[in-house]
């Protein structure tokens, strides 16, 4: 039967079951748990924080379609002090060194310190290693980065490397709001045309990995 977790992933561990270069994997952490399971994207070996795991292939695929628009919260450590037309530029969206736009996010400071600023940024997608690629674009290499929640679940009361069980009320709200659609859009196009139809024309509409490894 499906099951689902959240992870609070620890630094410098790969997001994957496998590391050919012997580093510290997710096979480590999840060897543990009573069932085969797989984690729903990925963080950077140095990123910290929430990872979902689950063995429901469906669940999985439709939490990392771009045209879904999952919400990813961060808190990222950015170098020196970054003033508001720096924050307005990551909310409004920066070009990256490929050339790409960002979306639009939510983004506050969260405490500044002398040689450093932590903010909190809310993003709806998930580039290859997009907040270290936004630090950069705007001047500000990010120092550290931890992921607070993913679609809603946050790592409260889990310390590095521990992980508990999605309760009822926190999968169906990921159900109604982002599984289901996902899987009425999913099965209509199959219908139709025989092809999958995202909600909003995403380029880039293939199951993605999340932003940062």
């Amino acid at each position: 039967s499906p099951v689902y977790y959240v992870l609070n992933k620890p630094r410098e561990v790969v997001s994957t079951l496998h590391d050919p270069e012997g580093r510290a994997s997710l096979a480590d952490i999840i060897e543990k748990l009573p069932e085969r399971v797989f984690p729903v994207g990925r963080l950077d070996y140095h990123t910290s924080g929430a990872l979902l795991l689950t063995n429901d292939g469906e669940f999985s695929e439709a939490l990392l379609r771009p045209s879904v628009g999952v919400p990813k919260v961060y808190a990222a450590k950015l170098q020196g002090h970054v003033d508001v037309p720096q924050l307005d530029a990551l909310r409004n969206g920066v070009k990256l060194d490929d050339g790409y736009v960002t979306k639009k996010a939510e983004v506050f400071v969260l405490r500044t310190e002398d040689r450093c600023t932590w903010v909190q940024l809310t993003l709806r997608e998930g580039k290859n290693r997009q907040i270290h690629r936004m630090g950069e674009a705007i001047g500000h290499r990010v120092q550290r980065l931890t992921r607070l929640a993913f679609a809603g679940i946050d790592t409260e009361g889990l310390r590095p490397g521990q992980q508990r069980v999605l309760s009822k009320k926190e999968l169906d709200t990921i159900t109604k709001s982002f599984v289901a659609p996902f899987t009425k859009r999913k099965r209509a196009g199959a219908a139709g045309t025989g092809q999958y139809v995202p909600r909003d024309h995403d380029d880039d509409d293939e199951p993605q990995d999340d932003g940062d490894y």
